[in-house]
């Protein structure tokens, strides 16, 4: 017999942590390679986590709710044959066996709740582990309180109560630090008492999950860059006459449907090569440039919420492969099968705010991205048309874009020059094209 390691794996640029959201399967349960073991939240994807060998789950190591940082063992799998995984210290092993019998009055992912220490007076957060662990042996809530914690935001860890139960006793107890109140990914239900109802007929909803991640984002968005807009009309006549045309032997050829989006992230892509400085991200007082053009697209998911999927190296893609990556994000995002790499890495974001019948908007940057631009619904106008024989009025498709960007770095010349181009690239588009 072996044990491997269940860590948690790499989620894509800049992520680091995630949020156990559920365990899928329980201790004592048979799993085989590529199994999903249990499920996780990070910013703005919910992801499943696999196993890699097959064996038996011999052991869970962190709980619901527990915020586990990339590489971090979460469970333990005994297999059959090969090297068996790392030891722990012996030291923590001892601990452990301490207490195994007192463990063992936990379920993995079913902790009751009714029976942990109470310590809702409290303003630190405590896992059901560690809450379950102090009970039973004897830790009360005021002596956990002193326990110093190594976790995020000074949280105190399993390994931090098995270390503080090997040495109590022996050594004066140490005050934990104390930690300003942040925004954190997976802010404890207990945070704050529910509003109530002064009339007794209003609804209180608490928002979910993601609708706190994107509430916090917003507003760290709005705090950190100095929004300023730039509107521009923009004629798509051609594109929709093209589309019209072409768009059933498309789908015929390539099996895809073809919509304005993959059209209009074309001419961004290309608008953004011209206008690189529109490209960056800053840092403190530092800006850097990205190599990679990669597009955002944001989606609202059925449940109403945002998510923003992202078109890895999108300058290097053909309309149809464009087509073929946005059909397939849009998919997966209505059907939650996005993977947390799949929204990382963005360096610049689009949302169509003409969805929902939006004639324009004021979009707010995808942090720490500089620009976002909004594409405005598609409506029939009388237009002056320009010809060598004078002017007349006409019937034209046209709508608006609406360019945010941050005006730290981006000034008003940069941020109007790069809307104007991506407009210029739609009022030339070739209606003689093909895909």
């Amino acid at each position: 017999m072996a044990k491997y390691e269940l860590t948690l794996p790499k989620m894509g640029e800049s992520v680091a942590e995630a949020t156990i959201t559920n365990w899928l399967k329980k201790a004592g349960d048979t799993i085989t390679a590529d199994e999903a073991v249990l499920e996780i939240a990070t910013d703005k994807v919910d992801s499943e986590v696999p196993s890699e060998v097959s064996g038996t789950l011999i052991e869970i190591l962190f709980q619901v709710n527990d915020v586990v940082q990339v590489g971090q063992t979460i469970a333990i799998i005994e297999t059959e044959g090969g090297a068996p995984a790392d030891a722990a210290p012996a030291e923590v092993k001892a601990i452990e066996t301490q207490i195994e019998k007192a463990a063992q009055t936990i379920a993995p992912a079913e902790v009751d709740e009714t029976s942990t220490l109470d310590v809702s007076s409290s303003d630190r957060f405590y896992s059901p582990l560690v809450k379950n662990i102090a009970k039973q042996e004897g830790i009360s809530a005021s002596e956990l309180e002193q326990i110093a914690g190594t976790g995020k935001e000074g949280r105190v860890t399993k390994e931090d109560i098995l270390n503080y139960l090997k040495n109590r006793g022996t050594k004066p107890v140490v005050a934990a630090p104390v930690t300003p109140t942040k925004a954190v990914a997976s802010p404890s239900p207990a945070a704050k008492a529910a509003p109530i109802s002064v009339n007794g007929q209003d609804e209180i909803i608490e928002m979910d999950r993601m609708r706190k991640m994107i509430s916090h984002h917003m507003v760290q968005s709005v705090q950190t860059s100095a929004h300023v807009q730039s509107f521009i009309e923009v004629d798509v006549t051609n594109i929709v006459k093209w589309r019209e045309r072409v768009k059933s032997s498309f789908e015929k050829r390539e099996g895809e449907k073809l919509t304005f989006t993959p059209i209009f992230m074309e001419a961004v892509a290309k608008a953004i090569k011209d206008f690189p400085m529109i490209n960056i991200s800053v840092e403190g007082d530092f800006i850097i440039k990205k190599k990679n053009i990669n597009l955002g697209m944001a989606a609202a998911l059925p449940n109403g919420n945002l998510i923003v999927p992202v078109i890895k190296n999108a300058d290097q893609l053909n309309l149809v492969g464009m087509t073929k990556q946005v059909n397939d994000l849009a998919f997966r995002a209505k059907n939650n099968q996005l993977k947390p790499d799949d929204i990382q890495g963005g360096t610049y974001t689009v949302t169509n705010v003409g969805t929902f019948g939006s004639v324009f908007g004021t979009p707010i940057i995808n942090q720490p991205q500089v620009a976002i631009l909004a594409l405005g619904a598609i409506r029939k106008v009388p237009a002056v048309i320009e010809t060598p024989e004078g002017d007349f009025i006409g019937i034209r498709h046209k709508m608006f874009l609406s360019h945010s960007y941050d005006h730290r770095v981006v000034d008003g010349a940069l941020g109007g020059s790069f809307v104007k181009r991506v407009a210029e690239y739609l009022e030339s588009f070739d209606v003689n094209r093909e895909f």
